[in-house]
């Protein structure tokens, strides 16, 4: 107690709570505290750091690289796209996706993964039944993976089990700070061999990290200026962010990995079970403006989805019956129509000198509002008629929780607010006595809900499951 209060600073109880599980814990010895000196403890840490026993070293299977994307300038030409000056963009960290998909495969939490893909089906009646879509690995889009792998042409000494890796990609631009502009960009991968339910335990170490990727450096205009003499346009730069988006997924998408999704690969997996392990791509989650990179369409474009060619007039007709049928007959398709449109608006770029967003451009790609920028999935997989637009999922936390609800929430606490009187004191009121539900499913709310004052998506989550009573109910009284 007396070093809590003796502090210049407020030390929270919390903080002496873990001080005193140092002190008690069997590995503590006073003699490791004598000559104490926190500037040199700092120093070894860091050289800790810098060895070989670092997690982001080689020999845990880390890399850094770069990356290298073409630099276009309005109004110059060059004989071919490939003689256009480059762009080094350093600093790429990560990891072989074939050797991640090994060493999972080859651990024993493989044992839990869900090898041979199902329907799972609810017997409502003896007359009745209704399947029941639930996991990944009981879903049409694993058992088609299973089938197509299992059609492929055999060796003849080849009689090894064939299983799909069902590969769930998922990255976030992330703020570290409330000040300044530190920021990280991770890749993430989950299994969709393995149950939701172990995936969603931050302590079944079920994420597996793929790459730590940089953004366009903070000198790019002192670069794009030293080579023409002259400063980008923003759609220049916007041009830039998209070509870097895919020459990392180039980067990641390697020889390796190609041969693995071909071939597949050789694994003596965690229950002794030697099988050939085919990857293929399921889902890739991602907020809107990271998922329109990775689509290769203009944000809040004409045809503004990612996954259809619905028209953003039509947008107020979502949930209807038209729209259901829309979704599906006109659902975006990488086919060889589109990529000829992609090199049609480089070739004119490069070779022509056209503006990136010009009007020769624009009349190749506004009918889908595409942008000129070759997609990694595409180059590498479009051969076995993999349709990367597919695996664009609707990403929950972003859209739904932080931008649906966020707004709907938003709206509703300006009508308690014109509402005037006691309604938000009342609304506060009712939050702050919902009780708690589970481990996290509903957390304490906040003394003042109607705020929103730094509320995380998990927050918003519990706001919407507790709001049908609190809010509506308040709102039509």
């Amino acid at each position: 107690m007396c070093w809590q209060y003796s502090s210049s600073n407020i030390i929270s109880d919390a903080a002496l709570q873990r001080l005193a599980t140092f002190l008690d814990d069997d590995a503590y010895d006073r003699r490791d505290v004598r000559n104490f000196n926190p500037t040199r403890e700092k120093k070894l840490i860091a050289k800790y750091l810098d060895d070989h026993s670092n997690p982001f070293s080689a020999s845990n299977g880390w890399r850094e690289s770069s990356v290298y994307i073409r630099l276009p300038k309005e109004k110059t030409k060059w004989p071919s796209e490939e003689d256009a000056p480059e762009l080094e963009i350093p600093g790429v960290r990560h990891r072989s996706l074939t050797k991640i998909i090994t060493e999972v495969f080859e651990d024993g939490v493989a044992t839990t993964f869900h090898m041979t893909p199902f329907r799972q089906m609810w017997n409502v009646s003896d007359e009745q039944s209704i399947e029941v879509f639930s996991e990944a690995y009981s879903s049409p889009a694993m058992l088609e993976a299973h089938a197509e792998i299992n059609s492929l042409p055999r060796a003849t000494d080849d009689n090894l089990e064939r299983v799909v890796a069902s590969l769930m990609m998922y990255s976030d631009s992330t703020h570290l700070s409330n000040f300044g502009d530190a920021s990280l960009w991770p890749f993430y991968l989950f299994f969709g061999n393995e149950s939701k339910y172990t995936r969603g335990k931050p302590t079944a170490n079920a994420c597996h990290h793929v790459a730590y990727i940089p953004s366009i450096p903070d000198d790019f205009q002192d670069s794009y200026f030293g080579i023409f003499q002259d400063a980008s346009s923003s759609e220049v730069y916007t041009h830039c962010k998209r070509e870097l988006m895919q020459a990392i997924w180039k980067l990641l998408l390697d020889e390796d990995f190609m041969h693995a999704y071909e071939h597949g690969i050789v694994i003596r997996c965690g229950d002794g079970i030697t099988r050939r392990v085919f990857p293929r791509f399921f889902t890739y989650s991602a907020d809107y403006p990271e998922k329109i990179l990775l689509a290769g369409i203009k944000f809040l474009g004409e045809c503004l989805c990612p996954r259809c060619l619905i028209k953003k007039a039509d947008v107020p007709e979502m949930g209807t019956e038209s729209d259901m049928n829309d979704r599906m007959t006109l659902q975006r398709v990488d086919d060889q129509a589109r990529r000829k449109k992609i090199d049609q608006a480089r070739k004119l770029i490069y070779q022509r000198g056209a503006p990136v967003d010009g009007k020769r451009v624009k009349s190749i790609l506004n009918s889908e509002s595409l942008v000129p920028t070759r997609n990694a999935f595409s180059d590498q997989l479009f051969k076995f008629g993999f349709n990367f637009f597919l695996m664009l999922v609707v990403d929950m936390l972003h859209e739904f929780e932080l931008g649906v609800w966020k707004a709907i929430f938003t709206h509703l606490m300006r009508i308690v607010y014109a509402a005037g009187g006691v309604a938000v004191q009342e609304l506060n009121w009712r939050y702050r006595h919902v009780p708690t539900f589970g481990r996290g499913t509903i957390r304490r709310f906040h003394k003042n809900a109607s705020a929103m004052k730094r509320l995380a998506a998990r927050d918003f989550e519990d706001l919407l499951q507790a709001s049908s009573r609190l809010i509506i109910q308040h709102v039509h009284n």
